[in-house]
């Protein structure tokens, strides 16, 4: 629904890898056309930190946040990071929820959504956690969802994931081999290549599914234990874990060949279960009410499902047999897929059926936004986002959407000058400076437009493009003294950071197998 935010979803196999393996921590290699998997594991590292019980003795919590930030970045640049601010500003906001209710937690978390039907749920080192839309498409409850945060949480305050590395050393090296292959192979434009990809892909699966991806049974059950205490602490249905892995289960019935990602990561028992609602007897009854933008999130992530019509449809019948949870939510999930059918016509009107019933809420100011400037008043549309953004300046959809719809009103100054206020409040947020970029290049502001675009692929995990955007920034004339000592500045530290890379990755810079 929000254009230049929902990126297309990448084909599956290669997003399960990316997510699976959560490895994808290195810099790809130059390879050969006739490199094999072994070529590539003698071109990684052979001595890995040993992490042991105590997982930070040689892995310290920086270097956690740097190989977990590494690993999204590889997600962006292969689509696998769901790219919708609303969506993550909301699973922002319920897992520090759980966070603020704990007292083990000392480090820094971000939450973001695959934009994946596949049910699945993941923790990466450095406090990094992915969820599916489809899981969140398939939790009926806020503490459903709540639940499996939790226990993701859990994962990453006992750096599960890093002892499983220093645990799988051989493993990983293959994985981050055959990965690296299959990347490579995917990029090719010929079928033969599509086929090498495939086959990588699935070479790599088998390996390490049961060496590298699962977590041991002992993990399992601490984060377990440790999430339903978080889960209770933030004051969420605590009933809501069995009842999940339950409906885990269920799901797991209707799927042909394979189970569920989550389950084959996170392998449900009757015992876990058992355990979950032993926990859970003997504590009162809670009766929890779901917030409007758990409700409101589900709705946006279902208008996206499918063909736009076809989503029209779903909530024109759903509305029509009152078969929903929320009754609001499913107004706004019908707007939304009018947007996104293009009829700008009938989605004013429901709009104004939402606004009625609706009380003040950040995500309807922004899809009203979204009708008035897809409707061609561009100019009701800055003043609806303005108002807004004012009122919610944290919320990032806002944040985006005022300088777009500047850009498309011609007032390009204006774009480019809060889009540089906000990129001081928010100094790593990469689709701010894409905005920028593209608010300066309205203006022939060269200098300025490259060094932004080299941020935002610096913050895709693009380093060669950020180079490039950079180097083109240098030869610019139209930058003062003070930019053009900014964008020296910053391309020495990438060109540092880059190489940095190249020797972690392969002993020697500029490897290429034989």
């Amino acid at each position: 629904m929000r254009p230049g935010f929902h990126f297309p979803v990448p084909p599956r196999r290669i997003v399960a890898a990316l997510t699976a393996l959560a490895l994808a921590c290195a810099p790809i290699p130059s390879f050969s056309g006739s490199a094999t998997v072994t070529d590539a594991v003698q071109a990684y590292p052979q001595r890995l930190p040993d992490l042991g019980d105590v997982a930070q003795a040689d892995f310290s919590p920086s270097q956690e946040r740097k190989l977990g930030e590494a690993i999204v970045r590889q997600m962006r640049a292969a689509g696998a990071y769901m790219n919708d601010p609303e969506v993550n500003d909301y699973l922002n906001e319920l897992g520090h929820r759980l966070i603020a209710a704990s007292t083990d937690v000392r480090q820094d978390f971000e939450f973001f959504a695959v934009p994946d039907s596949q049910i699945n749920a993941f923790a990466l080192p450095g406090g990094y956690v992915g969820v599916n839309t489809g899981l969140i498409l398939l939790a009926q409850t806020e503490s459903e969802l709540a639940s499996v945060l939790a226990h993701e949480i859990s994962h990453v305050t006992q750096h599960h994931m890093a002892r499983a590395l220093s645990a799988q050393k051989d493993s990983m090296l293959m994985s981050l081999a055959g990965l690296a292959l299959a990347i490579l192979a995917a990029r090719g434009s010929s079928a033969s290549s599509g086929d090498a990809a495939q086959a990588a892909i699935a070479a790599t699966q088998a390996l390490t599914i049961q060496h590298q991806i699962n977590f041991t049974r002992e993990n399992e059950y601490e984060a377990d234990r440790l999430g339903f205490q978080r889960l209770d602490a933030a004051g969420f249905d605590v009933t809501a874990v069995a009842t999940f892995m339950k409906r885990l289960q269920s799901a797991m019935r209707f799927v042909e060949g394979s189970a569920p990602k989550y389950l084959q990561d996170h392998p449900v028992t009757y015992e876990r279960i058992a355990e979950a609602e032993a926990r859970a007897y003997g504590h009162p009854y809670r009766q929890v009410v779901d917030s409007l933008d758990f409700h409101l999130v589900r709705a946006l992530l279902r208008s996206y499902e499918g063909e736009p019509r076809d989503a029209v449809k779903w909530f024109d019948r759903a509305i029509a047999e009152r078969k929903y949870n929320n009754a609001i939510a499913a107004q706004y999930g019908l707007v939304a897929s009018l947007l996104r059918a293009s009829d700008t016509k009938r989605a004013k009107v429901e709009l104004a059926k939402l606004e009625k019933v609706a009380p003040e809420h950040p995500m309807i100011d922004a899809i009203a936004g979204h009708v008035l400037l897809d409707s061609g008043d561009v100019d009701g549309a800055i003043k609806r986002f303005g108002t807004a953004v004012a009122k919610y300046p944290n919320k990032m959809q806002l944040v985006y959407d005022y300088p777009e719809a500047l850009l498309k009103a011609g007032r390009n100054a204006d774009a480019a000058r809060f889009a540089e206020q906000q990129i001081s409040r928010f100094p790593n947020d990469g689709p701010l400076q894409l905005i920028a970029a593209r608010a300066y290049a309205a203006q022939n502001k060269q200098m300025l437009a490259h060094r932004h675009q080299a941020e935002y692929y610096a913050w895709q995990g693009n380093l060669k493009g950020a180079i490039d955007q950079l180097q083109i920034a240098a030869k610019q004339k139209d930058g003062d003294f003070y930019q053009a000592s900014v964008v020296d500045t910053r391309l020495k530290a990438l060109r540092r950071e880059s190489a940095d890379q190249e020797k972690s990755a392969f002993g020697k810079p500029g490897f290429a197998a034989r």
